[in-house]
């Protein structure tokens, strides 16, 4: 049976920047409607995105067009990604923490399974204060930050980091994101794996859970 549950971050435990929009818009005093970039909601009509799809620009790439371009919407230079989370979504991150992540992580914990993150760009893009505002983040045993370990997931050596922090070997976790290329990533590094489906949290979720015999609560 499987004895961890190892998530990404952004995305698979709080929603996208692309689905706070109308939030991000009424934080920083923009029009309804302003923000037109969707990423996977609307990948046709966004080019960047594709892009980054297609291995030709990184995600932090993508992000930091996305940051220069709203700053120079505000009339300012953004040159850091969490300039642009904190100001889009001040100091409630509640606001944005998926439902079905907050339940399905205290289902893992309170059945005794362990809990981790493996992230690209948590403390980069959310800021170091994140951690102190939001208590949910407590019951992981581990948090592996790339922005730290200067190693981006899909290297193996990024997954190697958190199974050698859980103690655990690779088989005996499920990892979760919604990025393919990570979840491919995690595969070949001897995870069982779960590809984040953002457009349908609560059926990724169950099939996370699935993996600890655990059934999402009704």
């Amino acid at each position: 049976m499987a004895q961890a549950l190892v998530l990404d971050f952004g995305g698979v435990v709080t929603r996208t920047l692309f689905e706070t929009h109308a939030l991000t818009e009424q934080a920083l005093g923009l029009e309804p409607g302003t923000l037109q970039w969707r990423g996977p909601f609307d990948p046709d009509s966004d080019p960047l995105w594709r892009a980054m799809q297609a291995d030709e620009i990184s995600e932090r790439d993508y992000w930091r067009t996305r940051t220069s371009e709203v700053g120079r919407l505000k009339g300012e230079d953004w040159q850091a990604m969490e300039t642009f989370v904190q100001r889009a979504r001040g100091a409630e991150p509640q606001k944005v923490l998926r439902p079905e992540a907050d339940t399905a992580i205290r289902a893992v914990h309170a059945a005794g399974f362990r809990l981790a993150i493996l992230s690209n760009e948590l403390d980069l893009f959310y800021g170091t204060d994140l951690r102190r505002r939001l208590p949910l983040l407590d019951l992981f045993d581990t948090i592996v930050d790339a922005t730290y370990t200067g190693i981006l997931k899909p290297d193996p050596r990024a997954y190697a980091f958190v199974t050698e922090a859980l103690g655990l070997p690779a088989e005996a976790c499920v990892f979760v994101d919604d990025q393919q290329r990570n979840v491919d990533g995690g595969r070949a590094a001897g995870m069982r794996t779960v590809h984040f489906d953002v457009a349908r949290p609560a059926l990724s979720y169950a099939e996370a859970l699935g993996h600890f015999d655990l059934v999402p609560a009704a």
